[in-house]
């Protein structure tokens, strides 16, 4: 790896891939250290929030930093180890999300506690409310999600509502007063 990048960028290019990659090591056997049921609980939750930032099959910026926010606030997990974990979650949605959502999701279920799963369905919104825009794919998603979690209807209908002033939904009823024509 260090030979071409050497021979295409120099040996600065090569010599800061060499720090980028010992720095991810680093922080990946940090992650390593962590009990393996709390492990399984933050990929699992991490993979279930990419899986609704990548409902319009594109993550953008600013749902990749809410995703950061809400495992390191979830998962009680420093910046760096949240932002790996957060990378692994969504190159993992990419390649393997059709696949695997069910199944990594039900596994969450399987894991977590009521309490859990509701804050898991604030995760998911305040991902896809990130850009101010709750699009519909995004909330049949997450109502698909709720679904798999074993929660009610109620419960998805009382934490979305906190996210009405997000939804386009609602932004685009006629005469609405949420900014809609």
């Amino acid at each position: 790896m260090t030979s071409w990048l050497r021979t295409l960028f120099g040996p600065a290019a090569a010599g800061e891939a060499s720090e980028r990659a010992d720095a991810i090591r680093a922080i990946a056997r940090r992650l390593d250290e962590l009990p393996p049921e709390q492990a399984r609980f933050i990929a699992a939750f991490a993979f279930v929030l990419s899986r609704v930032a990548h409902a319009d099959l594109e993550i953008s910026e600013v749902e990749t930093r809410r995703m950061e926010e809400v495992v390191m606030e979830v998962g009680g997990l420093p910046a760096d180890l949240a932002v790996l974990v957060v990378q692994i979650a969504k190159t993992q949605q990419v390649l393997f999300g059709g696949t695997e959502n069910f199944l990594v999701t039900s596994r969450f279920a399987e894991l977590a506690s009521r309490e859990e799963k509701e804050r898991l369905l604030h995760g998911l919104f305040a991902v896809s409310a990130a850009d101010r825009d709750v699009t519909l794919a995004e909330e049949n998603v997450i109502r698909q999600i709720a679904t798999e979690l074993g929660l009610e209807h109620r419960d998805f209908t009382r934490v979305r509502a906190a996210y009405n002033d997000s939804r386009r939904v609602l932004r685009d009823l006629p005469g609405g007063s949420r900014g809609g024509g």
